[in-house]
């Protein structure tokens, strides 16, 4: 057994080793019921990995295994907090600029001032004890890093989380709040690049925030998706739309169009047809619906042509043909492509033809490359069958001539009568 020198005492080395003592965990472990469940939990908990325990949050001894003394009010505990001062027992670590810094230097300390600012925080200062605090979002005895896969908050499981409430009918029905917003997400283009592991890809706090989560208000959701979307918001605020959109009745901005948590992958379809959203404002026949109907017919058409040229130049590439070149220029295609989409939200035809100009004569230009090569391709394979012919030919005619050298015995060939 090693032993440690500590002043004039020798001290085994293994007893050093020892966690500190957590009368809490000892004694809620070996209970049965609910009672026990904290001390299972915990073990999985980010503060516990970082040396705190059940007496940090809840107050007391945990020190000494008489219970008298555990939990001695004397001593500070508090037991089960009451839910409305769930926030600032939580705010009195985590906003603690000086205690923060010893665990999480770059973790914000704000997160409490922000939350009383929020819908839930103003509702429990007003004494609603039916809004979400930090144990509601974060868990309670497990709580985990907000990048741990398994933590409620970490962005693949935060929609669900929020929807835990706000989707819930009873709770919301006080509120008069919609229940289907984490039905229509889950239909959501963001929802589906979420779970293809692009997670940037925003959830409910991307934008109405987590600590001061609020909704959007209507002058506000053009800058809320601008600040993801900025070169679409920047055309936007050019735009004939935006000042009506902007005062526009029940929402305003980017959601008029492509509405709130549904949000679907932007076709012509939203142009023209059966689900035009043009269509809720200007009749057909109207010169707003002509113009939509013209964005639409660019932007197909400039798709429709980059796809058949690009179906040329993969035939002639598979075929063993030198198309490169054009393979890197109709990148160039595509990319005005994104660009005239872009534009569209100007809502300026001319804006909008320039790059559908450049794009379809990059996608003729590379079409004919494709069709050039496909068509060398052609003649190098007739080319090859006629000298193989040849070939063919001279190869049966030197074996019928030394058949006849093998049948006359000599080396005479006998003339062909």
């Amino acid at each position: 057994m090693r032993l440690v020198a500590i002043g004039a005492l020798l001290v085994p080395a293994l007893l050093l080793a020892q966690p500190a003592k957590d009368s809490c965990v000892e004694c809620h472990s070996v209970m049965d019921g609910p009672i026990q469940k904290p001390a299972l939990l915990i073990k999985n908990d980010i503060h516990t990995a970082n040396g705190l325990s059940c007496a940090d949050c809840h107050g007391g001894d945990r020190t000494s295994d008489d219970p008298s003394v555990a939990m001695s009010k004397a001593k500070g505990f508090v037991g089960k907090p009451k839910r409305a001062a769930i926030p600032q027992l939580c705010a009195n670590c985590h906003g603690s600029a000086d205690f923060m810094r010893r665990y999480q230097p770059r973790q914000r300390i704000d997160q409490f001032e922000l939350y009383k600012t929020s819908v839930h925080g103003k509702r429990l200062a007003a004494g609603d004890e039916n809004v979400a605090t930090c144990i509601d979002c974060h868990s309670v005895h497990d709580i985990r890093g907000v990048k741990d896969a398994l933590s409620p908050v970490h962005p693949l499981r935060l929609p669900e989380t929020c929807g835990r409430c706000h989707s819930d009918a009873h709770k919301m029905a006080k509120y008069g709040i919609p229940t289907d917003q984490l039905e229509h997400y889950r239909t959501s283009v963001h929802w589906a690049a979420l779970k293809k592991g692009d997670l940037s890809a925003p959830t409910c706090a991307s934008c109405h925030g987590n600590h001061g989560a609020k909704p959007p208000e209507v002058e506000s959701v053009a800058a809320v998706c601008g600040s993801c979307h900025v070169l679409f918001a920047q055309l936007y605020e050019k735009s004939v739309h935006q000042p009506i959109f902007s005062a526009a009745s029940g929402g305003g901005g980017c959601i008029v169009c492509h509405s709130n948590h549904g949000i679907q992958d932007p076709t012509t379809a939203m142009l023209v047809g059966p689900k035009a959203v043009c269509a809720n404002c200007h009749e057909p026949g109207t010169p707003g619906a002509k113009t939509a109907a013209q964005m639409a017919q660019w932007l197909d058409g400039l798709d429709a042509a980059l796809k058949r040229s690009s179906a040329v130049l993969t035939e002639a590439d598979e075929d063993g043909m030198e198309v490169s070149e054009a393979q890197v220029r109709l990148g160039d295609g595509n990319e005005n492509l994104i660009k005239a989409r872009l534009a569209m939200h100007t809502f300026q035809p001319e804006e909008m033809h320039k790059p559908i100009e450049a794009g379809m004569a990059i996608a003729n230009e590379t079409l004919r490359a494709g069709q050039t090569a496909l068509h060398e391709k052609d003649v190098r394979r007739l080319g090859l069958a006629i000298s193989g012919f040849f070939i063919a030919i001279t190869v049966v005619a030197i074996w019928l001539a030394i058949r006849r050298l093998e049948a006359n015995g000599s080396g005479y060939i006998e003339p062909v009568k």
